[in-house]
């Protein structure tokens, strides 16, 4: 399986923001539309990771506090990433060795879309109990020993 078969399922709704957006406002958007991350874009290219981990960490960094604190101070700047034929595997190896809870998927200098843990490990138990049904149906068809 792909990081393309992820993303065909599930869609293609993307969350942006500017680095020299103020973080208190990321966090609202975050907040809001019930998503981890934001994909930090300048001009047309991925610059950067803001997730809920660099929002605690920024906010323990300011003692509890926003503050004026903007994307850039709080965002990853070097994300990890990955292609549409990224295969699962490889995937979820980058993501457990660096931590990782969230991908943008590139193609060069374009974005596609992000994927995250949650994703990743959906697509593997959906994949498992196919394949277990599938099994399962061709157990229940195996001929008799008596058949010959």
């Amino acid at each position: 399986m792909k990081v393309s078969d992820i993303l065909r399922v599930k869609g293609g709704t993307l969350y942006t923001v500017s680095p020299d957006s103020a973080l208190s406002e990321a966090i609202e958007v975050m907040a809001e539309k019930d998503i981890g991350s934001l994909v930090v874009m300048s001009y047309g290219d991925l610059v950067g990771m803001l997730t809920f981990r660099e929002v605690i960490a920024q906010l323990v960094k300011n003692k509890g506090v926003v503050g004026t604190s903007t994307v850039r101070a709080a965002m990853d700047d070097a994300p990890l990433t990955c292609t549409g034929e990224t295969d699962l595997d490889e995937v979820r190896r980058m993501m457990l060795e660096r931590h990782a809870r969230y991908l943008p998927v590139m193609d060069a200098s374009m974005l596609l879309g992000v994927i995250s843990f949650y994703d990743v490990a959906k697509a593997v138990v959906d994949s498992q109990n196919f394949e277990n049904k599938m099994l399962k149906a061709y157990i229940r068809d195996w001929p008799d020993a008596g058949d010959d």
